[in-house]
């Protein structure tokens, strides 16, 4: 099963799990997480080829779908499922393939659709990395800087370095040959007619209009918002009002 992170809660709601993006991990969510967890427990996930979860050569989102799936039978209840990006993407298919498992689903930045663009850059500037020159994370993101110009995704991808170990948590081999994979979005028939939130990153063009009448098709109920001056990486750009977000949309109609 998938490495999980588990924020204990007092509170009487609904379990949420949090799923991260492409090169992430559970723990880059911990603040969120712990924010949230006034309300009720919090699951966050290392996903396959990621974190202190299993390797695979297989990164399809039916898989990290049934990944998620076993997380939450683990649970022995339905959760309420907050995906970002490529996690967005495995939380749909999820949504679609098992909606029993699913009562509310949170899209972060990122629609239903293909993508034109590649993540295939980070793979290469991770492993141009000389890793038996990093003694501590600075020593990499110094590295990274020669092909990463964002400071912030340079201390990002640093978080999935294992110093001491002198390895990456990430299956970089496996997300390269992955890559188209990650960057589609499967055929899967039917539609998700549960509470739906497309939370998106008011400066990101990952979620355009012309994606709505796919995004209407598969979830009928789902509604539409943006946090002003965010990103892609709206969670860790706006955390208070990403949480605050996510929090009355849960809380709607409860």
């Amino acid at each position: 099963m998938l490495n999980t992170l588990f924020t204990e809660s007092t509170g009487i709601a609904r379990p949420v799990l949090i799923v991260h993006g492409l090169y992430g991990s559970g723990r880059n969510w911990g603040v969120v997480a712990k924010r949230l967890s006034d309300r009720g427990p919090v699951i966050a996930v290392d996903q396959r080829n990621h974190g202190d979860s299993f390797w695979s050569d297989s990164h399809s989102y039916h898989d990290m779908a049934a990944d998620l799936a076993e997380v939450i039978a683990a649970q022995g209840r339905p959760v309420d499922v907050v995906g970002h990006s490529m996690g967005g993407k495995a939380a749909m298919v999820l949504a679609l393939t098992r909606p029993d498992l699913v009562e509310r689903l949170i899209v972060a930045d990122i629609a239903p659709v293909a993508y034109g663009h590649s993540q295939m850059q980070f793979i290469k500037a991770m492993r141009a990395v000389d890793l038996s020159k990093v003694e501590k994370r600075s020593d990499a993101s110094e590295q990274l800087a020669a092909h990463v110009d964002d400071p912030t995704l340079q201390a990002f991808f640093t978080q999935s370095l294992d110093v001491k170990g002198k390895r990456w948590k990430l299956n970089l081999d496996a997300l390269a040959a992955e890559m188209p994979n990650i960057l589609g979005f499967p055929e899967v028939d039917g539609a998700f007619e549960k509470p739906t939130l497309f939370l998106s990153g008011a400066l990101s063009d990952y979620v355009t209009r012309d994606a709505r009448p796919v995004i209407k098709q598969l979830f009928p109920m789902a509604r539409f918002a943006k946090i002003p001056g965010a990103g892609h990486w709206l969670h860790a750009e706006k955390p208070r009002e990403f949480e605050a977000s996510v929090r009355a949309f849960l809380d709607r109609d409860q």
